[in-house]
């Protein structure tokens, strides 16, 4: 009998330069996208040189028992801390990571079991290691997170030291609408933005992920995404309130972009919008002399806003 040449895949896995073979023969034909596990190990757009003045940035990401930062409570911390070039942006290594749950006190809700996987058995008698995190914040010179919006305010109420770092967000600060890209899920511009998945809704997953975002180009500018958030981060923003703005003139300033506040926790009561603190002498004309019937803007309301205030509980 003639001994048959076709080789068992499920006995013996294809080896790297194979699944390169045939990923690169699936994208020929135009009819596949292939999604690589992100492995950061292994990642080769690391440039690993070591540059005089280096700093180090943080990416960071909480799993939490709710929304509401004064309520709930964070019961999983990822950090993973990475080298840059302040001067090129270039991401030069991974430095270190720290991965940990706590207990919260309570049972966790089941939406919160369901969205993470996390279960009550998992956190029970967890602490963060203090020491460890407040190493990671002492030597850090940027915070990164994927919603800082969120994260920040999470990760202040557990850790003050972080109120004094400057932050930056991959959600927010991010023009995402000029490459053509849709969606603002991590999964889905790490897919966009260099054909990468990972396994979301985990803290230390999601830190990953995103230094792995952090490590691409746009899709159609082609420029490092790093050095882009980099630059946007150390922007002075100015945050105007359009305090008592007659009702009649709402549409108008929804229709140039204010959004309504209700004056809960710290902020204004109004309508607001942030610009860049060289637009602030343009915006407060406009308001006096369009929304304002007596021309007045000086019940306006201003604060300046930089990447140590910004997306934090002192913004509001």
């Amino acid at each position: 009998m003639k001994k048959s040449n076709t080789r068992n895949y499920r006995e013996e896995p294809m080896n790297s330069l194979e699944a390169e073979i045939a990923i690169t023969a699936l994208h020929a034909t135009g009819e596949y996208t292939v999604l690589r596990k992100l492995d950061l190990e292994r990642d080769p757009r690391f440039t690993r040189k070591k540059v005089q003045g280096a700093k180090i940035g943080l990416c960071i990401d909480t799993e939490t028992t709710g929304l509401n930062h004064a309520e709930n409570k964070v019961i999983e911390l990822g950090i993973v801390a990475f080298e840059y070039d302040p001067m090129t942006a270039a991401i030069i290594r991974i430095t270190d990571t720290y991965d940990g749950f706590e207990d919260p006190g309570c049972r966790l809700p089941k939406e919160i079991i369901d969205i993470t996987g996390i279960t009550d058995a998992m956190v029970a008698g967890q602490t963060f290691d203090d020491d460890r995190v407040m190493e990671l914040a002492d030597g850090a010179s940027l915070v990164i997170a994927h919603n800082s919006a969120f994260d920040r305010k999470f990760v202040e109420n557990r850790y003050p030291a972080f109120s004094r770092l400057p932050w930056a967000c991959t959600v927010s600060q991010i023009d995402w609408g000029k490459e053509r890209i849709s969606s603002r899920t991590l999964e889905y511009l790490l897919y966009k933005c260099g054909g990468y998945t990972i396994n979301a809704h985990r803290a230390q997953d999601d830190a990953e992920g995103l230094l792995g975002l952090l490590l691409g180009n746009f899709p159609v500018t082609e420029t490092p995404i790093f050095k882009t958030l980099l630059e946007k981060s150390e922007e002075l923003t100015s945050r105007i309130c359009a305090v008592g703005a007659p009702y009649d003139k709402k549409d108008i300033l929804k229709q140039r972009g204010y959004r309504w506040s209700d004056g809960s926790g710290n902020s204004c009561k109004g309508w607001w919008t942030e610009v860049p603190h060289y637009l602030e002498p343009d915006e407060l004309n406009y308001l006096g002399t369009e929304i304002y019937p007596d021309g007045n803007s000086g019940s306006v309301d201003v604060k300046r806003i930089d990447a140590y205030t910004r997306f934090s509980v002192r913004e509001a």
